[in-house]
Formats: C-alpha cells, sequence, structure tokens
C-alpha cells in the first residue's frame, strides 16, 4: 500500500511542528507578560493563543514552580502599579485640600 499522495513526511532530523493546544515555554512567557500588563487571565491567555481554563488548569498544575510565583508576582505588581497610580492623584488631591484647610471636604 503506498502513502496518501498529500502526506508530507517529516524530514529527517527536523523537530516535529509546536502542538497548537500544549503550553510552550514561548507561550507561558507571552501569557505572563500579559498578565503584567493587564492583570486579566483571559486577555493575557488569548494573547498567547491559549484558553483561560487552560491557563487556570497549567497553574493547578504547575502549582509551587516559578510559573505559579510569577503568575502570582505579575498580578501583584499590575494591581500596584494601579494602586500607585491612584495614590498619586488621590495624595495631589489631599495636599491641595490641606492646603486650603480642608480635610475629606469639610473645613477645618
Amino acid at each position: 500500500m503506498e502513502p496518501h499522495p498529500t502526506a508530507n513526511p517529516a524530514a529527517p532530523g527536523a523537530l516535529p511542528p509546536a502542538d497548537p493546544v500544549r503550553w510552550t515555554p514561548e507561550k507561558q512567557r507571552l501569557f505572563l507578560t500579559g498578565l503584567l500588563a493587564t492583570g486579566n487571565v483571559t486577555q493575557a491567555a488569548r494573547a498567547a493563543g491559549m484558553s483561560p481554563a487552560s491557563a487556570h488548569r497549567l497553574r493547578r498544575r504547575l502549582a509551587g514552580t516559578p510559573f505559579d510565583r510569577t503568575w502570582a508576582k505579575a498580578l501583584a505588581l499590575h494591581a500596584q502599579s494601579l494602586a500607585e497610580a491612584f495614590a498619586g492623584d488621590n495624595a495631589i488631591t489631599v495636599t491641595r485640600q490641606a492646603r486650603r484647610g480642608c480635610v475629606g471636604g469639610a473645613l477645618a
């Protein structure tokens, strides 16, 4: 029996193509970078070409590993950057109110 005419056998010594449903190290890096930038698992997973559900499964499977710790750190850093942005605005508002003799919007 002859092979199918459209079959493309892999060249000897060639690496198999990456499985699109596997979390490769590159996809993990893309995901973690996206997570740091957005703080959003869905957006980060889609940017890596994966589903949010598969990202959560991977994290559970890799609990306690650098991937898991980096995930937590990425979320913490993203949240911190948001808090600092708001704290900066709030600090300016509080300083202006203090200069005018107002605290919490009322005269001191």
